[in-house]
């Protein structure tokens, strides 16, 4: 075979290739799409032709044969970080999250400097609900590109997502935190700086520097959310406690004594209370570190905690909380659906009393365990009016005679909300009578409820 026989199908495969390539510039996917086969079939330059033909094909829309031609090349070269990453991004597009995490994973191993391939797996990670993971790939990006508004919008966006509101509000609680802090002292000249001190939830890691403060040297605190994890071990070591204080990115239900903490606590805190009591899982947690995690004589605190109410009326917070008609509509079967309770705030103050204080839930701390509870109360009606539901508040008993309470009389602007229960339907009462309730809890929730209400019907199928 002489020089110019094999010089032949050369020649025509790489004229075939500056014909697919010009109609791939021209729009003319369809016809680029056969030159490119063509020029494949010559086995010309494979690995420079599989991506234009891959890109052609998806521009055409064919997503799964686009992937085919990426795929084609990888078993070529493995390594090809535009061809994972374009792979990574075809999947992404049609849903296939998994596959395409793979992917940019891949892709980011082989190129962790590239800003663009890190964003990808960020987004991927957002959208597979891995926030905690895709925020700290953001900052990553970010460390690579200072200036990229979007990945400092989605980080933002992800931590607001998982970071509750109500962190800022309670830190900048001062009558909160002097409370909690005078109990601390308390404790720990009980006990002595040396004791081991476990901090549940620990947020900013505000109760354990606290404690740090007033010379204790044995501190773990742990914290379920891992961003807000990370933070806190940067303000603990930006105040100077990190030889004293040791924060932990986990539940407290993960933690074990020998591998987290050298013996049992010997003092407990914790602020994991929220504002209808209950919510944050408080029960389990407590039950758990009173089985596992403290001594038997440990202080906890708080070691009581109480939700207190009162029945009001307020045509605010009926407008929030029922619907009767609406443009002329008759919606009130919408009420089905309306919430169980609602924060108090801002106009939301705005309801006026029409029975004295009374006892919803106490809970005592330092138990081992926690039945639920259910009770029947009259409550004296003091005031005429259309009773819209149920204000509730805290009393938190800290220590000895240190407690704590958000009392609407004389607390507006702290980290815990009131919260109104919300009563099936509005109900008119008349001063000097009384109303019968079900007061109480199912571990997880406050159970407020007139005695007698009929449930609503089943929600239709």
């Amino acid at each position: 075979m002489n020089e110019e026989t094999v010089r032949e199908p050369v020649n025509s495969a790489r004229r075939s290739l500056q014909m697919a390539m010009r109609l791939h510039v021209a729009g003319n996917l369809e016809d680029a799409e056969q030159h490119y086969l063509q020029v494949l079939s010559e086995d010309y330059r494979i690995s420079e032709v599989l991506p234009l033909l891959a890109s052609v094909v998806a521009k055409r829309g064919d997503i799964d044969r686009a992937v085919h031609y990426w795929d084609r090349l990888l078993s070529i070269e493995p390594h090809h970080v535009n061809a994972l990453a374009a792979k990574g991004g075809l999947l992404y597009k049609t849903g296939r999250l998994a596959d395409a995490l793979s992917c940019f994973e891949m892709a980011t191993g082989l190129a962790p400097q590239d800003a663009l391939v890190r964003n990808n797996l960020a987004v991927a990670l957002a959208d597979s609900g891995r926030k905690d993971e895709a925020i700290i790939e953001f900052g990553r990006v970010l460390r690579l590109q200072p200036d990229n508004v979007s990945a400092y919008h989605q980080m933002r966006r992800l931590t607001s997502a998982i970071v509750p509101f109500w962190h800022i509000p309670m830190m900048n609680d001062t009558r909160r935190n002097a409370c909690f802090e005078r109990a601390i002292r308390r404790a720990l000249a009980i006990r002595g700086p040396s004791a081991q001190i476990l901090d549940i939830g620990t947020g900013g890691g505000l109760l354990s520097m606290m404690a740090a403060r007033e010379g204790a040297t044995n501190i773990v605190s742990c914290e379920t959310v891992p961003t807000i994890a990370r933070v806190a071990k940067e303000i603990v070591a930006d105040n100077g406690y990190g030889g004293q204080i040791t924060v932990i990115g986990r539940s407290s239900t993960g933690l074990s004594i020998g591998e987290d903490m050298p013996a049992r606590a010997d003092i407990m805190i914790s602020e994991i209370l929220s504002s209808d009591l209950l919510a944050e899982d408080v029960l389990n947690t407590f039950e758990d570190a009173r089985r596992r995690l403290i001594a038997e004589d440990a202080i906890v605190i708080p070691r009581a905690a109480t939700a207190m109410g009162c029945l009001v009326a307020s045509e605010t917070l009926a407008a929030y909380s029922n619907v009767k008609m609406a443009s002329g509509f008759d919606v009130s079967r919408f009420n089905r659906l309306a919430p169980l309770r609602l924060p108090i705030h801002g106009t939301m103050t705005e309801w006026s009393r029409l029975s004295g204080d009374f006892e919803i839930a106490s809970l005592d701390l330092t138990s081992a365990a926690h039945e639920p509870e259910l009770r029947a109360v009259s409550i004296p009606v003091t005031a005429a009016g259309t009773a819209v539901g149920v204000v509730q508040w805290m009393q938190v008993d800290l220590i000895d005679d240190i407690v704590f309470d958000n009392h609407p009389d004389g607390y507006h602007d702290g980290g815990w909300l009131q919260v109104l229960h919300v009563l099936p339907e509005p109900m008119a009462v008349e001063a000097g009578s009384v109303v019968d309730f079900l007061l109480g809890h199912d571990r997880s929730t406050l159970i407020v409820l007139p005695a007698g209400s009929r449930a609503h019907p089943t929600l239709s199928q």
